[in-house]
């Protein structure tokens, strides 16, 4: 039976209510963001609030914005807020992008994103999961649209998307007036296809920064050291 939890260094996370488990896309982009001088952070899809723990650990003063689609992730989240040293700036909300965006004038100095992505593929008998893996319910158009409502003027927007629906989003971003300014290409190991596109959108042109980040040396749970710099504040054992 998997393990309900999973334990960082300064933080748990118990995903054992969630439809989506802790996973290695979460972890990449709650540790590549940069999120350190935000003063307001929106989390879109918290999920177990996975990614809004690891922006509390990182930014000791940003007061951050949880929100799920699926009231259960939301419970799941509150608790794992709650047992986390950063409680009183972790905030949960069950509700869609859509409506938060329709309900606030609120704008965020980061907004982050582990969105559904298995636009194509066949949708899961279990509801939850469905909801958590595939676009049905925020689409590409609807991401970057709603987002760029939110956006402060100097704010960012970092996602973690496949290669192929990453490429699709960023060939979007014009009609919403966002520009691409960072792109990171995930490869599992050196001799691997890529499989991650990690992407940081602002609404003010920047040339883009392109970047590469192996996961694997080729040897099996041997991390590159690219790897481990961005994750030894979180991973036990890194």
């Amino acid at each position: 039976m998997p393990n309900p939890w999973f334990q960082f260094k300064q933080f748990t996370v118990w995903h054992d209510k969630c439809a989506m488990k802790v996973g290695t896309d979460g972890v990449l982009l709650g540790a590549w963001a940069d999120v350190e001088q935000a003063q307001t952070i929106l989390d879109v899809g918290t999920g177990s609030g996975l990614i809004a723990l690891m922006a509390a650990q990182r930014n000791p003063i940003a007061k951050i914005t949880a929100i799920d689609i699926e009231e259960s992730a939301i419970i799941q989240a509150r608790e794992n807020f709650d047992r986390s040293p950063w409680g009183n700036r972790l905030t949960a909300k069950p509700i869609s992008l859509e409506d938060f965006a329709a309900s606030t004038d609120a704008t965020f100095d980061v907004i982050i994103s582990n969105p559904p992505y298995f636009q194509q593929s066949l949708h899961s008998p279990n509801a939850k999961r469905t909801l958590a893996r595939h676009a049905t319910h925020l689409t590409p158009e609807s991401l970057l649209s709603h987002c760029a409502r939110l956006l402060s003027p100097d704010g960012s927007i970092h996602l973690i998307l496949p290669i192929s629906e990453g490429n699709n989003l960023l060939g979007k971003t014009d009609s919403y007036r966002l520009f691409c300014t960072r792109k990171t290409v995930v490869l599992p190991t050196p001799a691997s296809a890529p499989k991650r596109l990690l992407i940081t959108l602002k609404s003010c042109y920047e040339p883009t920064k392109n970047e590469t980040l192996t996961i694997e040396t080729g040897v099996r749970h041997q991390y590159s050291e690219d790897f481990v710099r961005l994750l030894q504040s979180f991973y036990l054992k890194l």
